[in-house]
């Protein structure tokens, strides 16, 4: 690991996004009823956040956070009505940032709506996982072009 030691405490936030594209009529379906395994985003909501929380014991580098908050959201892509975005919002008062954190929150509520929603189709897919924007530390800001 790093030694962040002698680093300065700072807000730190991180916003990461999972894209999932479902074959065309599916998404709609769920979203309205959920699916044989319960309320889908619900569901996954609490994984990713989960997930968020133990990014340290999950990525072997990674610096154990005390996080102030999780946020994950869950929308159709506009004009894509097969298309799923999920963000998660990530935050703390720390050493380090928290790009890890919103990533594999993100990455694991992509993965639980997979799991959720494989029984309905087949050839759904996890496109694109990535960092949107982080703020804190000595480098700043940083948004995704």
């Amino acid at each position: 690991m790093v030694d962040v030691g002698a680093k300065a405490s700072t807000e730190r936030e991180a916003v990461a996004e999972a894209v999932l594209r479902f074959p065309a009529g599916i998404l709609a379906r769920v979203l309205a009823g959920g699916g044989p395994k319960g309320p889908v985003t619900e569901v996954a909501r609490a994984a990713g956040i989960l997930a968020a929380k133990r990014t340290a014991e999950l990525i072997p580098m990674c610096h154990p956070l005390g996080l102030d908050h999780v946020e994950l959201r869950f929308e159709p892509v506009e004009g894509d009505p097969d298309r799923l975005r999920i963000t998660c919002r990530a935050s703390c008062q720390g050493r380090t940032g928290v790009e890890m954190e919103a990533m594999t929150g993100a990455s694991v509520a992509a993965l639980t709506v997979y799991d959720m929603t494989k029984a309905a189709a087949k050839g759904i897919e996890v496109e694109r996982l990535r960092l949107l924007r982080k703020t804190g530390g000595k480098s700043g800001v940083w948004v995704a072009e």
